[in-house]
């Protein structure tokens, strides 16, 4: 099974989101509908970014990660573009 950790910008705003799914754009999907409350006054979303792993607990350590301190840096410095 294949799992996705995504970040999601803002078309509004300068805000983004981190998370993880099976299914990517059902997803995104999902959160440009409001169905999740931190991020429904913040719509439209669109991907940014995202990773394919191939473990829950991969994605969910990397998900950990992009959530931290460390990883917004990372986030914010990421070269325009770039694909994993």
């Amino acid at each position: 099974m294949e799992y996705y950790v995504y970040v999601l910008k803002s078309i509004e705003v300068e805000r983004h989101y981190v998370g993880f799914t099976k299914n990517l754009y059902r997803r995104l999907k999902q959160h440009n509908a409001g169905y999740n409350v931190s991020t429904k006054p913040y719509r439209p979303w669109r991907i940014l970014f995202f990773e394919k792993y191939q473990s829950k607990e991969e994605a969910l350590t990397r998900e950990k990660f992009l959530k931290s301190g460390q990883g917004r840096i990372y986030i914010k410095n990421r070269p325009r573009g770039a694909t994993e």
